[in-house]
């Protein structure tokens, strides 16, 4: 009898555990349980507008890591993949839109005479005379570690937006060794930090310049969405022989009788066999599945807080984006705005400048996106859709300093949906990965490990459908 492996979680990271673990040589059964009624987790679109079709989730991919852009291929979507149209950002500050630095790495800068304008003279001169501390000897928070280096102006105005656009979190709260790793030797050994920005930015400029997907820029999209990639999956899976069951919400997971295997039950009371199990959901529904089994790892998990936001998506008329220009006067594809603002809205994408096929999909109209909230902000988030959609659109106004009318518009919530990677995060996960590794045919995945981007969930299920196959093969050896 074939073995087989039951995958908990239809994101992607569930997706790509299936898809990994039926394409691998040999035969196994696959069943993947999503507890919803759909799969993709927050790769998702919706209509807009009659027939227009938007990611109102995710909508881009880091194009300098491969593993979403491989498995876009692997699914035949490589042809779709698409460089932006422009990626020329602005952070909204002090009443205008300043052009986003180049040359930072998370916001931290290489020159601090580039900030010039979004800084004062004095903010300026502080980040130009670094104040080089000693080693540290362990995980520090982004905020308190890059003020005392370069002081409070730089985290306000430039790592906050940044680390709240991809983490919708705060850096006073956020571990510098997970989140701008490349910082991290840097902090633990004494050395400067504006040489290590430098060093990192020089380094991604080569391998720009030696070409990435989609045109050898930094991000990449897929025409008509970047949900069409979970979208691919799901429809590719039961070609591979795996089983996809909506509506199956795990209760709880235990070891077989004399410990060769798994029993899984579910909300119905049903009861499944598995010879192997990835866990492949959230930190919450992971540790209360773990508790009976791997309780250091339950408790690890426990630690991982996650925060909501919501995305309210706008179609304007064509031209109503026309004014959005930076203080040079460029034309833009987003604004970030500092939670030192005092904003509801903490970031801002022009989609349809951003991403010609939506200008085109849209017929020249405009599709603006409006994110909210950060960890520990749920007030904003319990309006309800009509009073949230209208706040966020007059915040908006107000910062672009335009009139904003939209024609059609969407508010999606995507609740408890990114792991907070606090001080303490990377040592948290290899706690975790290796009390689960103590019960063989046992793995975990998800953007709680490695990374809350699009390729490092992708990874994460690489590696866990990997160690089940070797679990496999090692005892049918």
């Amino acid at each position: 009898m074939s073995p087989r492996v039951v995958v908990v979680g239809g994101g992607i990271a569930g997706l790509t555990a299936a898809w990994r673990l039926a394409s691998a040589p040999g035969e196994r059964e696959v069943l993947l349980l999503e507890a919803t009624g759909r799969t993709g987790g927050p790769l998702q679109r919706a209509e807009l507008a009659d027939g227009l079709l938007v990611d109102v989730g995710a909508e881009s991919l880091l194009a300098r890591r491969t593993e979403a852009t491989g498995l876009a291929a692997e699914l035949g979507l490589g042809g779709d993949l698409v460089a932006p149209a422009t990626t020329r950002a602005a952070v909204a500050s002090r009443g205008a839109l300043h052009p986003m630095p180049k040359g930072t790495v998370m916001g931290v800068p290489g020159d601090p005479g580039a900030l010039a304008g979004l800084l004062t003279a004095e903010e300026v001169a502080r980040a130009q005379h670094e104040q080089v501390g000693p080693p540290i000897s362990g995980d520090v928070a982004v905020a308190a570690w890059v003020a005392d280096r370069l002081g409070p102006a730089v985290v306000d105005r430039l790592v906050e937006p940044l680390l709240g656009g991809v983490y919708a979190g705060h850096s006073a709260g956020l571990s510098l060794r997970a989140t701008v790793p490349a910082l991290w030797p840097a902090a633990r050994d004494g050395a400067p930090v504006l040489d290590a920005v430098r060093a990192t930015a020089a380094r991604a400029g080569a391998a720009q310049g030696a070409g990435t997907a989609a045109g050898g820029g930094v991000f990449a999209g897929v025409r008509g969405g970047v949900a069409r990639l979970a979208e691919q999956l799901t429809a590719a899976l039961p070609r591979v022989g795996v089983a996809v069951r909506l509506g199956a919400r795990v209760r709880s997971l235990a070891p077989a009788p004399g410990g060769r295997g798994w029993r899984l039950q579910l909300a119905g009371g049903e009861v499944l066999a598995a010879d192997a199990v990835v866990l492949a959901v959230p930190p919450g529904p992971a540790s209360a599945l773990l508790e009976a089994v791997a309780p250091v790892a339950a408790a690890g998990l426990a630690q991982v807080p996650t925060a909501s936001l919501a995305l309210c998506t706008l179609l304007l008329p064509p031209g109503a984006l026309d004014a959005a220009t930076d203080d040079a006067g460029a034309p833009l594809s987003g604004v970030l705005v500092p939670p030192v603002e005092g904003r509801l809205v903490k970031a801002m994408t022009f989609a349809s400048r951003k991403w010609s096929w939506v200008g085109e999909a849209a017929g020249g109209a405009e599709v603006l996106r409006l994110s909210v909230g950060r960890h520990g902000e749920a007030e904003a988030l319990a309006l309800p859709d009509a009073e949230l959609l209208a706040a966020a659109a007059a915040d908006a106004a107000q910062v672009l300093d335009l009139e904003l009318a939209p024609t059609a518009s969407l508010v999606t919530r995507w609740s408890d949906a990114l792991p907070q990677y606090g001080v303490g995060h990377v040592e948290r996960v290899e706690q975790v990965r290796a009390a689960v590794a103590e019960h063989p045919g046992l793995a975990v995945a998800g953007a709680t490990y490695d990374g809350v981007g699009v390729p490092a969930t992708i990874a994460s299920a690489g590696r866990a459908a990997s160690q089940v196959l070797e679990h496999l093969a090692a005892r049918a050896a």
